[in-house]
């Protein structure tokens, strides 16, 4: 069970030090308009992991990666882009990380609430067991959960294409991801996606599963699985023009 009810009291705790027990990185893009002629175009979607580094390993390194870095030094990886913005929550000890589990329903972040809040988009990124999603315990899956359906729709659909087990989290209501109060539907559509990847399909992605090594070991499939999720978000925005 999560030691915290929110980051707020997590970031309060006198025996935790930022920088030894956790980290918080976020990057919102600059973007300014000040074109009398023309309309520039903003950011509109976020890729959000509340439960990074050692809490549930991968996920830090998705979040890069799908925003549009490199994990191993933060190149824009495709180099053209597009790249979005970003927030993560990472425990930093060699054990002992999941005592620093704040819940998705829970996260008060005020970064992560601005960057959710003025995104019409966001995807969260979760590990779990294949116990918590009634699976065999060797099946590498991701249940795709969250309050927008059309979002769910195209990561289920580019998921699958790709190769990767893809699973509606409908059927599975504790990762569903689909409270109100979940940090990925926080938007100004109030609705969003979250992604639980189950550790089979986690430690696959990487060679050596440290959090000092994976960064720099990734598999194959992680650049998959990376690509289908970019591939998802372009096909939502697609769908979503702004006048």
């Amino acid at each position: 069970m999560p030691s915290f009810a929110s980051n707020t009291e997590l970031y309060a705790d006198p025996a935790l030090n930022e920088g030894v027990d956790y980290s918080r990185r976020f990057r919102r893009h600059e973007w300014f308009d000040d074109d009398l002629t023309q309309r520039v175009d903003v950011q509109r979607t976020v890729i959000l992991a509340p439960h990074g580094g050692g809490i549930e390993s991968g996920t830090s390194e998705l979040c890069l990666a799908i925003a549009g870095y490199h994990p191993a030094d933060l190149t824009p990886t495709p180099a053209d882009g597009p790249l979005h913005d970003y927030w993560m929550f990472e425990g930093l000890r060699a054990s002992g990380n999941g005592e620093l589990h704040v819940t998705s329903t829970k996260c008060d972040d005020h970064v992560a609430r601005a960057l959710a809040g003025g995104s019409l988009n966001a995807v969260g990124l979760h590990g779990c067991t294949t116990s918590q999603a009634g699976l065999p315990n060797d099946t590498r899956a991701v249940l795709v959960g969250g309050r927008n359906p059309s979002f769910k729709s195209h990561l289920l659909t580019r998921l699958t294409a790709a190769g990767i087990h893809a699973i509606d989290a409908a059927a599975v209501p504790e990762l569903n991801g689909d409270e109100p109060t979940n940090i990925a539907n926080g938007t100004l559509l109030a609705a969003g996606a979250q992604l639980e990847l189950t550790n089979p399909l986690r430690r696959a992605m990487f060679r050596i599963n440290t959090r000092a090594d994976r960064k720099n070991t990734t598999r194959r499939l992680f650049w998959t699985f990376t690509t289908a999720t970019r591939t998802a978000i372009a096909d939502l925005e697609a769908d979503q023009p702004i006048p």
